[in-house]
């Protein structure tokens, strides 16, 4: 519970150098940076596994890195006009997604209970979005972009993690990651699109860039270790400590606080998001997993 409370507390930093960042470095370079840092930070534990990295799963892995960034390129974007806190919280209605998207596309059941939690996160979600939205106006759907992005992103990591280990896995993110990034921002700067431009980083941007791929590699260390050592059920509603780290981050970076009606919109998507997850470890079904403690974007 420790290592998990010491992630979820530190993981913000990654959303508080995006932002900090972006009226100078686009968000489509900084994910593509995300990927980039975190390919080199994994090459050792390539080096040291054993075993052909060559696997027949490999389109899937292309498919899965490539959900990724999107999710990151999309949350990035939306941080450029959302408070961090504020978009933690839009973007913690991916477990709810992903139990949803479970009933759907994989059969399981979902009765009238986790159906009323699912919904009451997305009323907890709007309840957030809505002041936002009439300041800056479709930029405060970013977050949900993501969160739709990385829910399929979970159902591809689900089956995958039944055959590839977790270095293999978070290797390929990477790698894709940074692949689809490096098409994208070689189609997009072209054009014009503000999000993909490419611009060259000062050398303190470069820094900002390489500590953002170090935490983001590093606490998703500590995420693992911790789920060898608990159950999903136990760590999994740690994930909302997330947004205590987010919150103190954007009043001691950005001067941001949430509102009282924001707070009672976090509130229930916490409730709800909790709730699913007990209810899915007392039915015995996999817990839906949030975003960095699979692969932090």
């Amino acid at each position: 519970m420790a290592l998990m409370i010491a992630a979820m507390l530190v993981l913000p930093g990654i959303d508080a150098i995006a932002k900090y960042l972006a009226g100078s470095v686009s968000s489509g370079q900084v994910t593509w940076s995300r990927f980039f840092f975190q390919i080199l930070l994994m090459l050792p534990f390539l080096a040291a596994g054993r075993g052909s990295w060559l696997t027949p799963m490999l389109p899937l892995h292309a498919a899965r890195g490539a959900l990724i960034a999107l999710a990151t390129l999309l949350f990035f974007s939306g941080l450029a006009y959302l408070p961090l806190a504020d978009a933690i919280a839009i973007f913690f209605i991916e477990p709810l997604l992903v139990t949803l998207l479970s009933a759907v596309l994989l059969g399981e059941t979902l009765h009238w209970r986790r159906l009323s939690a699912i919904a009451a996160g997305f009323v907890g979600a709007l309840i957030v979005i809505r002041p936002t939205f009439a300041d800056v106006g479709f930029a405060a759907l970013y977050p949900v972009g993501a969160a739709c992005s990385f829910a399929f992103y979970i159902l591809l990591t689900r089956q995958l993690a039944q055959r590839d280990d977790p270095v293999k896995l978070q290797f390929f993110a990477g790698l894709f990651g940074c692949l689809v990034m490096s098409l994208a921002l070689a189609a997009g700067d072209p054009a014009g699109v503000a999000i993909l431009e490419i611009t060259l980083p000062t050398p303190r941007e470069w820094l900002l860039l390489a500590l953002l791929g170090a935490i983001g590699t590093g606490c998703h260390l500590l995420v693992v270790h911790a789920y060898r050592m608990a159950a999903v059920a136990i760590l999994a509603p740690f994930q909302y400590v997330e947004i205590v780290g987010a919150t103190a981050l954007g009043l001691l970076v950005f001067g941001d606080f949430p509102e009282s009606t924001t707070w009672f919109g976090i509130a229930i998507i916490v409730g709800s998001g909790v709730y699913v997850f007990r209810r899915e470890a007392r039915l015995g079904r996999p817990a839906p997993t949030e975003r960095k403690a699979v692969t932090p974007p």
